[in-house]
C-alpha cells in the first residue's frame, strides 16, 4: 500500500504523528506538505495529494486540516475519490467496509494523536465488504460519470 499525505497548518502536527506511525508499520508514503510554520490553504495541499492518487501513484490518501471537513470537500470534487472524515473507530471501519473509502480525512484540532492513530489503523486494515455495498459504489460511479460531464457547481 502506498499512501499520499497532505495537511494545512492546522493539521501539520497530527500529520507528522501519522507519518511516524506509517513509517513504524513500514507503509510506503509521501508527504505533499505543508511545511512547518507555513499558513496555507488546505485546498492547495489536498489537490496535490489527490492529483497524485488519481494519476495512479498512490493507492489511498490521508488528508488533515483543522476538522477534516475542508479536505473532504476538496477531495470529493474529484472523480473516483471517496473521502470520508472520520472521528472515531466505528466511522473508520464503516468508511472502508461499506463505502470503500480511498481517502481518509482527519481533524488536527479535534483529534488527539492516539485517537487518530487508532482511526488510521482501522482504516488501513479494514477490507471492503463488497456484496450489497458494491452495488451502491457502482451507483456512485454512475452518478460521477453523469455529473462530472454535465455539472459545474
Amino acid at each position: 500500500m502506498n499512501i499520499a499525505l497532505a495537511s494545512d497548518h492546522a493539521g501539520f502536527e497530527l500529520k507528522n504523528g501519522v507519518i511516524a506511525y506509517l513509517a513504524e508499520r513500514g507503509i510506503t508514503h509521501k508527504d505533499f506538505g505543508c511545511s512547518p510554520g507555513e499558513r496555507v490553504d488546505y485546498v492547495d495541499y489536498a489537490e496535490k495529494a489527490i492529483n497524485e492518487m488519481i494519476q495512479g501513484n498512490f493507492d489511498r490518501a490521508i488528508l488533515i486540516c483543522g476538522t477534516g471537513l475542508g479536505m473532504a470537500i476538496v477531495a470529493n470534487k474529484h472523480k473516483g475519490i471517496r473521502a470520508t472524515p472520520c472521528y472515531d473507530e466505528y466511522m473508520a471501519e464503516m468508511s472502508r467496509s461499506h463505502n470503500n473509502s480511498n481517502c481518509l480525512t482527519l481533524g488536527g484540532r479535534v483529534l488527539p494523536l492516539d485517537e487518530a492513530i487508532h482511526i488510521v489503523s482501522i482504516w488501513l486494515d479494514t477490507d471492503f465488504d463488497k456484496g450489497r455495498h458494491q452495488r451502491r459504489i457502482e451507483k456512485i460511479l454512475k452518478l460521477e460519470e453523469r455529473n462530472f460531464k454535465s455539472q459545474r457547481i
